[in-house]
């Protein structure tokens, strides 16, 4: 029995029809795998740039409760409602009292009362002078003044945020917000202490001063 021995190295020197065909059939081959790895590439990057599926919108509420809920939120956010304002009602004794003082030690009622049309300016002067020496008196034994500012007056001062606006009040332009700086004008006067003598049962502070009759 003969063999035969087929040397793969060996590379054909002539193309018969046969070598045509099957180079044919693998570039075929060849083409198709081609056409099949772009088909899929092209498909993985069609599946890439797909939108991600959005869930479904939940329906939505009932007005009723959109209503209740909006409540609700006005409840919270809306501000504490401000403590009402306690007026102190002025007893009118203390201040009948003090104008009854004035007028005892320095006719007050009566300089005030009295038409100074007719008067000269020394004259007025002179009632003037009475009158001061009287108040200074009275508001010095009933009263302890002290002044609300501890600077001189013409200087420059700062007031800084929170300052009492009952003790300071603020003149000229106003603009802006606290801390203000200005010249003090006046260093206002404040009363540390109080002095008023006692009044009896029944006695009628609304008489400052009783008519006198003399025999």
């Amino acid at each position: 029995m003969n063999t035969y021995a087929i040397d793969l190295s060996l590379k054909p020197t002539t193309f018969d029809l046969w070598h045509v065909c099957l180079a044919g059939t693998v570039a075929l081959l060849s083409l198709l795998v081609i056409v099949l790895l772009l088909t899929m590439v092209i498909s993985l990057m069609r599946c890439r740039k797909k939108p991600a599926i959005q869930p479904a919108a939940p329906a939505p509420e009932p007005i009723i409760k959109v209503v209740e809920k909006i409540v609700e939120v006005e409840k919270i956010v809306q501000a504490p409602a401000p403590e009402p304002v306690v007026l102190k009602e002025a007893t009118p004794d203390a201040a009948l009292q003090l104008l009854g003082l004035l007028q005892k030690e320095a006719r007050f009622i009566d300089f005030i009362k009295e038409d100074i049309a007719a008067f000269s300016d020394a004259d007025i002067g002179v009632a003037a002078r009475v009158v001061h020496e009287g108040c200074k008196k009275a508001l010095d034994e009933h009263f302890t003044l002290a002044t609300v500012r501890s600077e001189h007056e013409g200087s420059k001062i700062t007031l800084l945020a929170g300052f009492d606006a009952a003790a300071v009040r603020l003149t000229g332009n106003i603009v802006g917000q606290a801390p203000f700086t200005g010249t003090l004008v006046h260093k206002g006067w404040q009363v540390t202490g109080i002095r008023l003598p006692k009044l009896t049962s029944g006695h009628n502070a609304a008489i400052v001063a009783p008519a006198e009759v003399e025999l």
